[in-house]
């Protein structure tokens, strides 16, 4: 049980017995006691003053006497500011912590609940390659699966690959166009580029044809319409979804060389899934629901034959849910998209890792689950993030200006490596140990620049600002797990008990790691692998603080050495545990 858990069940024990009221320890607000302040952990007296009729110094002196005389082994002392109480928790109950957990530290693992969570992530489209922003979306669902499991959720890791549309058509017309036969193979191109390329030279060519068309005379608008390479990928999706042969087995051929890209750049990012489904699987059961929709008149359909959902009573706007020629749109495989996950995997939360220009889709596809009275519909979650931009502005993929997410994995190896170089420190590596070793350090520089920014925000991605040995990065708290484990390979500890007093930054990192537990329960509630990354690195800074000030192998004494090999022990283990939890390894020497 955490030291916070335990000081609100005695303080809510303490109100109870001293004033004859019924307070839960949930109705306890703890807090962190301010670093001004003498004290580890601070009772917010404020709601208690009015109910119990008591001044605060008062209420705070009734509590903190109390404490100290039935919490001898918690509590060392108190002292009131205002409404604060602020406490001093005891050595000892530091000391035993220590020794208990730091070989085995079961603290970490969370008890298996009943709760199963499905997050959806990744979610490429097959006509381009993955892109850094994609790289923000993989990291952010990988990382929050991991971290409900490690609070003892089932999770079901799953993908949308959204192989059908418009937008595949466009690759597809291109390459009939201009492709010559051409392939991956023959070309010597990785699959996902090589149709990426050719839904890029569309834009190109169709920008190419409006001109010729405004030149002539018609407006713009009706440009992008008429020119035949857009009426060309218009006819194609309307074959498609009539099951035209030739069209379905060029679609095919183009897909797979897609997925057979898509999957080296997983298996170099360290990304999996559970699940992967399929838009053109799914469009279907989201067209037959369509229609049911119509039956019971929570869609409409207009003159032209369009299908709509009038939303504008739940202060919304109305939403297309197929076009008046009968094809889906997006909307309308993830109706059906959202039965299917239900029905295969029952969860109680179905989590969506999309950016957050996508709010208004979410939006709109809970209301359309909820008016359907679908009962995959109140476990819809949007997990909302911001771009990810360049110093240069935001990337576009129809211009060619999108940063491929291949090419940025290589450029932070390169940067690793020659970050490394520079240091001279790894001269009796192996070849096949550096190459790891480089690998190791730019992905985790990667995952973890992308992770550290809260996902609520728009962030500006930098290579060179994120390898950084002394900053807020990833190889920092590589190089401090590297650090701790040379120094334990030279010596280990014995296990004895500890009766030595705690000093300022020892009894802070035994602080530090007690709290991380609680910390990975903010961040599943909160969605958020920001909060472990920031935690990782202010548990590596305080033990780099804590190293700075005092020797480990040369303590005072043997039972200082003895205290400082068990908490340098138990911070390696905190350290990897949570940054393996955000999908960065960390090496045992750099």
């Amino acid at each position: 049980m955490s030291v916070v858990i335990q000081i609100k069940a005695a303080t809510a024990q303490a109100i109870n017995t001293l004033y004859d009221v019924s307070i839960l320890p949930n109705d306890v607000l703890v807090n962190d006691t301010k670093p001004e302040f003498e004290g580890d952990y601070t009772v917010v007296l404020f709601s208690f003053i009015k109910q119990l009729k008591q001044s605060p110094e008062k209420l705070g002196n009734d509590i903190g006497n109390y404490l100290l005389q039935n919490q001898p082994a918690l509590i060392s002392g108190f002292n009131i500011i205002k409404g604060f109480l602020n406490l001093s928790v005891t050595n000892i109950f530091w000391k035993d912590f220590l020794h208990t957990q730091y070989n085995q530290p079961s603290y970490v693992t969370q008890q298996p609940n009943s709760h199963k969570v499905m997050i959806e992530y990744a979610s490429p489209n097959t006509n381009k390659p993955l892109h850094l922003g994609h790289l923000r979306n993989i990291f952010l669902g990988w990382s929050m699966s991991e971290i409900f499991k490690a609070t003892g959720n089932e999770v079901v890791k799953t993908c949308i690959a959204n192989d059908r549309g418009i937008h595949i058509c466009k690759s597809m017309v291109c390459w009939q166009l201009f492709a010559n036969g051409a392939t991956p193979e023959s070309t010597g191109t990785k699959g996902d580029h090589f149709v990426g390329d050719y839904y890029v030279l569309f834009g190109k060519e169709l920008k190419k044809q409006v001109e010729e068309l405004t030149a002539n005379g018609m407006s713009k608008e009706q440009a992008e319409k008429e020119a035949p390479i857009m009426k060309a990928a218009q006819k194609m999706l309307r074959d498609w979804e009539a099951g035209v042969p030739e069209v379905m087995d060029l679609w095919k051929m183009m897909n797979s060389w897609v997925y057979a890209g898509f999957d080296v750049t997983y298996k170099r990012i360290g990304c999996d899934f559970d699940k992967v489904y399929y838009e053109s699987e799914t469009y279907i059961l989201g067209k037959q629901l369509v229609e049911a929709g119509l039956q019971k008149g929570v869609f409409y359909k207009k003159d032209d034959g369009s299908v709509w959902i009038d939303l504008t009573g739940d202060g919304l706007d109305e939403k297309i849910v197929q076009r008046n020629d009968g094809t889906a749109v997006y909307i309308t495989q993830d109706i059906g998209l959202a039965v299917n996950k239900y029905d295969e995997f029952k969860c109680d939360d179905s989590i969506y890792v999309v950016g957050d220009e996508q709010n208004y889709h979410f939006k709109v596809l809970k209301l359309i689950c909820q008016k359907l009275e679908l009962p995959s519909a109140e476990g819809i979650f949007h997990l909302s993030y911001g771009m990810v931009e360049l110093p240069t502005g935001r990337m576009k993929t129809r211009e060619g200006t999108v940063v491929d997410a291949d090419d940025i994995v290589d450029e932070m190896v390169n940067v690793a490596r020659k970050k490394t170089e520079e240091l001279g420190k790894v001269q009796d590596f192996e070849p096949d140990e550096l190459l790891d070793l480089y690998d190791t350090i730019g992905i985790g520089a990667l995952k973890f620049f992308l992770l550290r920014v809260d996902p609520k925000k728009r962030m500006i991605f930098n290579p060179e600002d994120s390898i950084d040995f002394h900053g807020f990065t990833a190889p920092f708290i590589q190089f401090t797990h590297a650090r701790i484990k040379s120094i334990l390979r030279r010596q280990q500890p014995k296990g004895s008990l500890i009766s030595t007093d705690l000093l300022p930054l020892e009894k802070e990192l035994i602080k530090l790691i007690e709290q991380y537990p609680n910390l990975l329960q903010e961040a599943a509630q909160d969605h958020d692998p920001s909060k472990v990354a920031i935690y990782c690195y202010n548990l590596a800074k305080t033990f780099s603080s804590f190293y700075t000030e005092h020797s480990i192998t040369n303590a005072e004494n043997e039972e200082k050495m003895e205290l400082r090999l068990q908490l340098a022990t138990l911070t390696a283990h905190v350290i990897k545990n949570g940054m393996n939890l955000l999908g960065i390894n960390v090496p045992e020497r750099m």
